[in-house]
């Protein structure tokens, strides 16, 4: 038996090659990201749940690191050569759930020097090569900063690098052909925005309290870039709008980061 604590979380999910036509991922068989476990009866309840939806070598059982998205953290960067060429820093101030959220819908780059010396240790030990997102949450218990995951792979808000001088797709680009490029460092405070569902994760933040209307305002005012609108191709933002009710009504996730 294993000791379950009371602040623990049953997250499921499916792993990459590991999904079937009548087992895909948690999400999609159950409409939720994870289930929260706060006893050890409602451990095994919930565990023999989850084996019915997916495959019961792709069930994943976390410690809960309590907050919200406003305390999860990423460090991104072009690496190569063992060291970071350039770099971003970024808050996820507002995601959806905002307990366990499955995707960011405002983000802040920001300067952020404690993260950076955990991620360049970790990707040095790996010989690691390309772009990543290094994700960690910030627990209030200790003050410590908690490594959650890894996205070796353009991550959602990768658009933000761009508005805050860091292209990190030309980057890797200009390196897989040769091109010389200058090594660059984010600019703190500008922001990513997925309006059409920060919308809706205001209001409620708004609602419960745990947004300030002029904090909102100011983070609008702070954003530089949109997830999916662009002046020169509105058609992608103007359809997401349009299939919303679809979405809706088939628990499909709007993105993912």
């Amino acid at each position: 038996m294993c000791k379950v604590l009371t602040t623990s979380r049953l997250f499921i999910r499916s792993f990459p090659g590991h999904q079937t036509s009548h087992q895909g991922e948690f999400f999609y068989a159950t409409g939720d990201k994870a289930w929260r476990v706060e006893t050890p009866q409602q451990l095994q309840e919930l565990f023999e749940a989850a084996s019915q939806k997916i495959k019961l070598k792709e069930i994943l059982m976390q410690e809960i690191i309590p907050g919200d998205g406003e305390c999860q953290v990423s460090y991104c960067v072009f690496y190569r050569d063992g060291t970071a060429h350039s770099t971003l820093c970024a808050k996820r101030l507002r995601q959806h759930p905002r307990e366990f959220g499955r995707a960011a819908t405002y983000v802040e780059t920001a300067d952020l020097p404690e993260i950076e010396e955990f991620s360049l240790r970790f990707l040095k030990a790996i010989d690691f090569y390309g772009i990543a997102e290094v994700e960690y949450k910030r627990d209030p218990r200790d003050g410590q900063y908690k490594l959650l995951d890894v996205n070796a792979r353009a991550w959602g808000f990768h658009g933000l690098g761009l508005a805050a001088g860091v292209d990190f797709p030309y980057l890797l680009f200009a390196d897989q052909m040769g091109y010389s490029t200058e090594p660059c460092k984010a600019k703190a405070g500008v922001g990513w925005l997925r309006l059409l569902t920060d919308i809706p994760t205001s209001l409620g933040g708004l609602l419960t309290r745990n947004l300030t209307l002029g904090s909102y305002i100011q983070s609008i005012r702070r954003a530089r870039v949109e997830s999916v609108f662009s002046w020169n191709d509105p058609l992608p933002s103007l359809a997401e709008f349009a299939l919303l009710p679809y979405f809706i009504r088939k628990k499909r996730p709007l993105c993912k980061t």
